[in-house]
């Protein structure tokens, strides 16, 4: 039964930290398709107000087609600006090309870069993008995504919550406020308490109650306040709006969470720190001469000339550029991105859309121009007047706030279109949709922070988050209401937001000034399941209530997907008959998946000339599954979707066809999930037979295996016989090398029974930077062993590390090192990125050692040599 929810009122005004209506036990009637990817049906079963299909054939530059899964996850969009309309939907692809399943035991989270840099944390989630990242996502129908992220940032190994400055608590009351479940955010609470007070233990300074932070950490390298010191990436340790901001979002989150356990002493806690942290940004952080929030050095700091920036200073209080009328900077608006300044404030919204100051073409700048240490730069990572899309989509959020929450007049719905607008057209490279990771705020080139397999498709900013609660309007509310306050121009004749998730129901929201686009009749319109609720002749603020406020609950039944594989375990191991140069058996199991071309993160058999192909998944021991979904890559040429596939599993010696499969699609097709579902059943080798379109080879970029299982998952053991294997590093067998570089790769590394071919985290063997020609790798025993086969999982970054031009395979007789006899290799060209199989006639001997002949200038390097 559902209970009705005891409203909580609280007066003050937040954005995403308003105290909710609370309930105990309430279910939605989503019906959700076991696993995230697949349809997700919507729960009102309403018809669609605008037709989704055509709006996406519309969209024909997208590379993931997969109508489906938009059609089944996300609110669907129509305006006049057709601009804004296109980056609307490019995100929601963007959201698709960062969501990555880690893991069976962590499930979802996601990532900013197109890889995973060193300063990554597991399977390449980064938190400072993830306040952004958050906004966005809870908006799917679906929560199972955001809820995954939520729980990795403190229940995963490898993740670094507080590397970067974030804002996870309210980022979690966020998605609560969309999807409330009250036992699901109660039990992160402790998680979100402890991390709290990591940054309060780290970042606290009680003599100023204020929080520090480094623009670097803030992620904000270069900017106009670390270049006033001797280190100009890190050198600014100070108490910022930005940080303070989320400190205080977190606090007040953490003071609503609070409120909803019935903890009362813990509710006025974070009430209190939240209040002090308010008084502090407006009192010491605004400059009533500048009008303007601007960062307080937290320390003494000296630049290479000797110029001193004292403690406790504004930007341009002292050091060089004393009493210089500039210093502002685009986060001085962070304040209002979390509804944080009292009225009185505004004037600071003068500056934004002024030429003279933040305003451009392809901008806002993240520095007035006009200040004395304003540049632009053709290299990462400039903060000093480069457009940084984190920073808008944070200016675009405040803008809104100001907007819909204070009666100012200092900037108009029309500036907001003016913002959002640019904003959609600078995510724009060779006339579509793209992003980088800063543009020229003059010429909207992302020249200097473009680069190669990292920058694109960036995903470290928001903007679909600012369609729905910006222009569209939807105000998440405390209570079991919700508020309509859309910043639409007036000149517009239509729009239309389809299918907003939101506590349990779906809500669509419509301008139709003729009556004649979306068969609702003229006026403004709101529809709660597909019901119209309200109505009124032109767009103006509503408030409307919901019939009522609904859990939506956690999956009942745990499914995992048994063919990733990114902690390197020995299973599950993969197999195919060719692959081509340039692609990686690795990247199909991965967690993620994205079509482009470039950068690559697909399997090929471009250049295998075959009929067919055939793919083998090893999962090390039976599992049960039930569905198969292959993401097929379509390029228009040269590798092409397959005319047909085949599903088989390994029984009583044999390949045996899968019995009674539904597909969906009927057909192979690309650029999208391919679901082969079939009756449960225990199997543990699969294989796919690929029928290749003619001229052309077939191509994945991930595979994905489905069933029921239990948690904590426990990866299968690998088989016995590898002689090599030290995964505790104890004792023999030894590792060495004739050179290792001095990053980590070391010899060690290669026999501890983790395969990684990604580059982080680092667990590999190179000789990059050595001066030789050739380098060996060496397994010591102990003791005399029988040999007769090694297997090289060989590291290939397409740089400075590549796979070898050749390998041999020595050992050690007497004092005498020897070549063992013919060796036979499969397979018999080099493939980096994957494993290859030496196999000879057993040698006897205590040590062995294989030996590189490197390609070029690069250098060669395993990340697992295994020994049998």
């Amino acid at each position: 039964m559902k209970k009705e929810i005891k409203m909580m009122e609280r007066t003050t005004r937040v954005s995403s930290t308003r105290k909710p209506k609370t309930n105990k036990s309430l279910f939605i009637g989503l019906l959700v398709l076991f696993n995230f990817g697949s349809l997700v049906s919507e729960s009102s079963g309403a018809e669609s107000l605008v037709d989704k299909d055509k709006i996406l054939k519309s969209m024909d530059w997208l590379q993931n087609q997969d109508f489906d899964w938009y059609k089944a996850n996300i609110p669907f969009l129509e305006t006049p600006d057709k601009e804004i309309d296109a980056t609307y939907y490019y995100r929601w692809e963007l959201v698709t090309r960062h969501i990555c399943y880690g893991s069976p035991n962590s499930g979802y989270s996601l990532t900013e870069f197109a890889n995973r840099p060193f300063w990554s944390g597991a399977y390449g989630a980064i938190a400072c993008p993830s306040g952004h990242q958050f906004n966005e996502i809870r908006w799917m129908h679906n929560p199972h995504v955001a809820r995954d992220y939520l729980r990795y940032w403190f229940r995963t190994k490898g993740a670094q919550p507080r590397k970067y400055s974030s804002w996870l608590a309210d980022s979690a009351w966020a998605v609560h406020q969309v999807h409330p479940n009250e036992a699901f955010i109660l039990d992160l609470f402790p998680d979100l308490i402890k991390n709290f007070q990591g940054w309060e233990a780290r970042h606290w300074v009680k003599e100023m109650n204020m929080f520090w932070q480094t623009g670097h950490d803030d992620g904000m390298e270069f900017n106009i306040n670390s270049r006033q010191t001797k280190d100009i990436l890190r050198g600014d340790r100070a108490f910022r709006p930005t940080f303070n901001s989320y400190m205080w979002a977190d606090a007040t989150a953490l003071a609503n969470i609070a409120a909803l356990k019935k903890d009362r002493k813990l509710e006025k806690k974070y009430q209190a720190i939240a209040g002090n942290l308010k008084n502090q940004i407006q009192e010491k952080l605004w400059d009533p001469k500048r009008n303007f929030f601007f960062p307080m050095s937290s320390r003494e700091e000296k630049d290479k000339e000797g110029n001193v920036v004292k403690a406790h200073t504004l930007t341009y209080q002292s050091g060089k550029f004393a009493g210089n009328p500039h210093g502002r900077e685009l986060h001085g608006y962070v304040p209002w991105t979390f509804n944080i300044p009292d009225e009185g404030y505004e004037s600071a919204w003068k500056f934004l859309m002024d030429p003279e100051y933040f305003y451009a073409p392809f901008g806002p700048r993240t520095t007035e121009v006009n200040d004395p240490l304003y540049v632009l730069k053709t290299g990462c990572c400039w903060w000093s007047g480069q457009s940084w899309p984190f920073a808008t989509a944070q200016t675009l959020k405040a803008m809104a706030n100001v907007l819909q929450f204070y009666k100012q007049d200092v900037i108009s719905k029309k500036d907001y279109l003016t913002v959002l607008h640019t904003f959609a057209i600078s995510q724009r490279k060779d006339g579509k949709p793209y992003i980088a990771e800063a543009l020229n705020p003059d010429d909207g080139s992302w020249r200097g922070h473009d680069m190669r397999n990292r920058s694109e498709h960036y995903f470290h900013s928001s903007f679909n988050d600012q369609i729905i609660t910006g222009l569209i309007g939807l105000q998440p509310a405390s209570d079991i209401s919700f508020v309509i306050d859309s910043l639409a121009p007036e000149s517009w004749d239509y729009f239309a937001m389809d299918s907003i998730p939101y506590k349990g129901h779906m809500i669509s929201v419509i301008w139709d000034r003729k009556g004649d686009r979306y068969a609702a009749g003229k006026g403004f319109h709101v529809f709660i399941d597909g019901k119209k609720v309200k109505t009124s002749k032109v767009p103006t603020k509503l408030r409307i209530s919901l019939p009522s406020l609904k859990e939506v609950p956690m999956d009942k039944d745990i499914r995992l997907n048994y063919a990733v594989n990114n902690d390197g375990d020995y299973y599950p191991r993969y197999k195919a008959s060719f692959t081509a140069k340039e692609t990686s058996l690795s990247k199909i199991y991965d967690g993620e998946y994205v079509y482009d071309r470039q950068p690559a993160n697909r399997w090929t058999t471009d250049g295998s000339n075959q009929k067919s192909d055939w793919l083998v998944c090893d999962l090390g021991e039976a599992r049960i599954l039930d569905t198969l979904k292959l993401y097929i890559i379509d390029d228009g040429q040269g590798v092409l979707a397959p005319l047909s596939f085949t599903c088989e599993y390994w029984k009583d010696e044999k390949w045996i066809a899968l019995p009674n499969q539904t597909r969906k699609p009927k057909q192979a097709a690309g650029k999208r999930a391919n679901m082969v579902t079939f009756p449960a059943m225990k199997m543990r080798k699969i294989r796919f037979i690929f029928k290749n379109a003619q001229g052309a080879g077939s191509g994945l970029t991930e595979l994905q295996a489905w069933g029921p299982g239990r948690l904590p998952y426990t990866p299968p053991r690998p088989p016995k016989g590898n002689i090599a294997l030290n995964p505790n590093n104890k004792g023999y067998p030894k590792a060495t090398a004739s050179y290792s570089d001095r990053y980590g790769g070391v010899a060690k590394s290669a026999i501890d029974g983790r395969i990684m071919f990604q580059s982080n985290p680092v667990n590999r063997w190179t000789s990059y930077g050595s001066p030789n020609k050739t380098d060996w790798l060496e397994v010591d025993f102990g003791q005399e062993k029988v040999i007769k086969k090694v297997v090289l999982h060989i590291y290939d970054d397409h740089g400075g590390v590549q796979t070898p031009l050749s390998y041999s395979v020595q050992y050690l007789k007497g004092k005498e090192w020897k070549e063992v006899g013919k060796i036979q290799k499969s397979p018999v060209e080099l493939i980096g990125s994957s494993e290859n199989i030496g196999t000879f006639a057993p040698v006897t001997a205590s040590k062995i050692r294989v030996v590189f002949v490197h390609k070029d200038k690069a250098r060669s390097g395993l990340t697992e040599l295994e020994v049998w």
